[in-house]
This record gives structure tokens, C-alpha cells and sequence, in this order.
């Protein structure tokens, strides 16, 4: 058989100190096997050099339309990508890109590529912030780009806020589901999902908890893919410890209660909730200040528990917006009462969800791999067997099949 060729990547860079960056998400492209040419902006040289950027694509680097004229690169480069990467994008190339303009070889490139875009900004909180900016992404995104929402943290110098580049593995990752998907339009664009991932903690002290194996893995990866389709995602986070996704709204969270709290408030706003943290079922009826300690006689202390809130029924049952779109995800390993989908099937009814998910998790399964395989639950009677491949992979089934249920 025949290798394929190398799928073609254009890493644009424009002028902004997130530039080095870059040089980051230029590495992960060429080692993970792709044909990257780097088209900086003049100003993005004066951070980076040149001779940088050709040694780490192993490509010559030119900013403007005039070198090689022969090959017409201005046209050629944009015409024969397959996806274009800006990183950084800076306030004056995103409005460069909204309003056509085209006075070096990087914007010239963005108007001739009939393939996927993906921006990543990086700027100070108030020029992403300002009205000129805000209407330039909002034109981008009605084209159907992609445009990461920056992250928050240190900016240059001592400033703090929105602005900062994400972290350049997940510029990678997100750019990644975007070739994935082709042509497919970013079909999430306008919409605000939240997701929520990992597994609540109940303390019975300062130091002992009642928790779960979740690894936040599934739900990450489902921040991911919603980023990379255009939504603005709030990603609530139970104790992981996973990078931030690209483009997206992290809240963290600690008990049962907290994540209630952020998912509650999340879904207000929301066209789609999929809750699929691991919320514990149950909390110690009272917390100790202090370390409990053994009993010299040996004997064990006795804890009382108490059933925790049902978030995935909360807000199944209580719909904030009208039209929403609940997933639920049930772990399940069957018992003498039933069999894994009989078990999902009375708790789909019972929490009133749009959707389940369903995970066979005997002996373990699932938790903490890279890996899933699920069955999903409709309400409707429909049903969806996902055969076992990436979580990434079961990501996008899940978006799909809320995409399909949208108003």
C-alpha cells in the first residue's frame, strides 16, 4: 500500500511576544508527522528569527510576496494547505483577516485557503476586550473559524487578565480535531456548553475523603472537541490535574455541593450540559478539623453518611433554558437486578436526561485510559453503539449527537 502523503500545515505567526511560543506548536506538528510551513509576519521576525523557524520546519521562511515569485506562494501556499494555524494572533491580524486586507504573505495566505482556520489570540485583556476586536472575532467565527478564546494569567510585564496564548499542546490538540473534521463547519459556533469532568471529593478531615478513580480524561476531551467546533465551553473541574483546553473556561471544584453550584449556574446560560464528572453519592454527615487518630484500643471509628445532591437530575428536571440539551453518564456494571443497559436504561428515565452514556466499567475499565467504548442512551428510543477507540474519538459521537437534538 501506498503511504499517504503528509498532511500540509501552514503555522502563520504574527508579531506579538507570544511569538516563541509558537516555535512549541511548530514542534509538535513536525514531530507528530506533518508538513508544516511557518509564514511569519515581519514583526513576528523581530521576535523570532527566521533561522529559527526553518531549522525547527526544515523549510525556508519568507514574510513577504516577493521572494521566489515564480512559485506564486501568496496563492500556492494558501491553496494547497490543509489546515492554517495563526499563533499568535494578534489584534491587528485578526482584523486584518475580518476585513481582507492583504499586504504581506501571511494574510494573502488567509484569504487564499479554502481549508480549515484556527486563530489562537494573544493579547492584553483590553484590546481582546475591545469593541473593534470583539466585532472582528464575532465576523471570523460567522465565516466559520475558528477563534480560541485566550486563556487567563500573567500577560507581559506585570499585567494579569485575559489575553494569554493557551498552553501549546492544546493549541496542538484543538488543531488536531479541527483537521480531523475537514470541511465539516464548526457546528457549535454561537453555542455555550458546559462540561463537567473528574470526580468530587467528601472530606471526613483535613486529610482522609470519600472519592472516586475518575481521571477527568472523557471530560476534557469533550471540552476539547466542543472548543474546536466553535462553542464557548465552561469546563467544571473536580480535582484534575490535566492542562487547561485550549479556548476554554475552567472552574474548579472541589465536593459534590461545589460542582452542583458551578453546574447550576453554568446551565443558565447553557444550550448543552453533559455531566460527565463522577460526583460521589454520598458525604460523611460530619467533618472532622482535625486528623482523626486510631483508637488505642484498636477499635474503628463509625462515619454516617448522607446522600448527596443529584446534580445530573437537578438539572434535568429543572431546566433553566428551555430547548437544552442534558448528557448524562452512567457508569455501570451490571448486578443480579440487571444487566449493564437494563441498569442504564431505568436511570436514563429516572434523571430525566436527554442523553446517557453508557460505560461498562467492570474490572476497572475506562478510568484513567486514553481509550472509552460506550452505548448511548436516547431518550427517544434511540440507541448508539460507540466501538471502543479514543476518547477523543467518543467525543465527537456525544457532539454529534447533541448537535442532531438542538432546538
Amino acid at each position: 500500500m501506498a503511504q499517504q502523503p503528509a498532511r500540509r500545515v501552514v503555522l502563520g505567526v504574527s508579531g506579538g511576544i507570544a511569538a516563541y511560543k509558537a516555535c512549541e506548536v511548530l514542534r509538535r506538528f513536525t514531530e507528530s508527522g506533518y508538513d508544516v510551513t511557518v509564514v511569519p509576519t515581519a514583526a513576528a521576525l523581530e521576535f523570532v528569527g527566521a533561522p529559527t523557524w526553518a531549522a525547527l520546519s526544515g523549510k525556508p521562511v519568507s514574510a513577504d510576496v516577493w521572494t521566489d515569485v515564480h512559485q506564486v506562494p501568496h496563492v500556492r501556499i494558501g491553496q494547497s494547505a490543509d489546515l492554517v494555524v495563526v499563533v499568535p494572533a494578534t489584534a491587528d491580524l485578526l482584523a486584518k483577516a475580518a476585513h481582507g486586507l492583504a499586504d504581506d504573505l501571511l494574510s494573502n495566505t488567509l484569504l487564499t485557503a479554502r481549508c480549515p482556520v484556527v486563530f489562537a489570540p494573544a493579547m492584553h485583556t483590553e484590546m481582546w476586550e475591545h469593541p473593534a476586536t470583539v466585532a472582528n472575532v464575532a465576523t471570523l467565527r460567522s465565516r466559520g473559524l475558528v477563534v480560541v478564546e485566550p486563556a487567563e494569567g500573567r500577560l507581559t510585564g506585570k499585567d494579569t487578565g485575559k489575553g494569554r496564548l493557551p498552553d501549546p499542546d492544546e493549541i496542538f490538540e484543538l488543531a488536531v480535531h479541527v483537521l480531523a473534521r475537514g470541511a465539516a463547519a464548526p457546528d457549535l459556533t454561537g453555542r455555550h456548553v458546559v462540561v463537567s469532568a473528574g470526580g468530587t471529593r467528601e472530606y471526613l478531615d483535613p486529610v482522609r475523603f470519600l472519592g472516586n478513580r475518575s481521571s477527568g480524561l472523557q471530560g476534557y476531551a469533550l471540552a476539547r472537541a466542543a472548543a474546536a467546533r466553535g462553542a464557548e465551553v465552561t469546563l467544571v473541574s473536580a480535582n484534575v490535574s490535566l492542562p487547561d483546553p485550549a479556548g476554554v473556561t475552567v472552574t474548579r471544584v472541589g465536593t459534590t455541593a461545589e460542582l452542583r453550584d458551578a453546574v447550576v449556574a453554568g446551565a443558565a446560560t447553557a444550550d448543552a450540559v453533559v455531566m460527565a464528572a463522577a460526583p460521589a453519592d454520598f458525604r460523611p454527615t460530619a467533618t472532622s478539623d482535625h486528623k482523626i487518630k486510631k483508637a488505642a484500643d484498636g477499635s474503628s471509628p463509625t462515619i454516617e453518611l448522607t446522600q448527596n445532591p443529584d446534580v445530573l437530575a437537578t438539572i434535568s428536571h429543572d431546566r433553566a433554558r428551555p430547548g437544552a440539551v442534558i448528557v448524562g453518564f452512567a457508569a455501570e456494571t451490571g448486578d443480579e437486578t440487571g444487566s449493564v443497559l437494563e441498569l442504564a436504561t431505568a436511570k436514563l428515565a429516572r434523571k430525566g436526561c436527554d442523553l446517557l452514556v453508557v460505560n461498562d466499567v467492570s474490572g476497572g475499565a475506562v478510568f484513567g485510559s486514553p481509550d472509552n467504548e460506550a452505548v448511548i442512551l436516547a431518550a427517544d428510543g434511540a440507541r448508539r453503539a460507540v466501538p471502543h477507540g479514543s476518547k477523543g474519538a467518543l467525543a465527537e459521537v456525544i457532539w454529534d449527537e447533541v448537535v442532531a437534538r438542538l432546538d
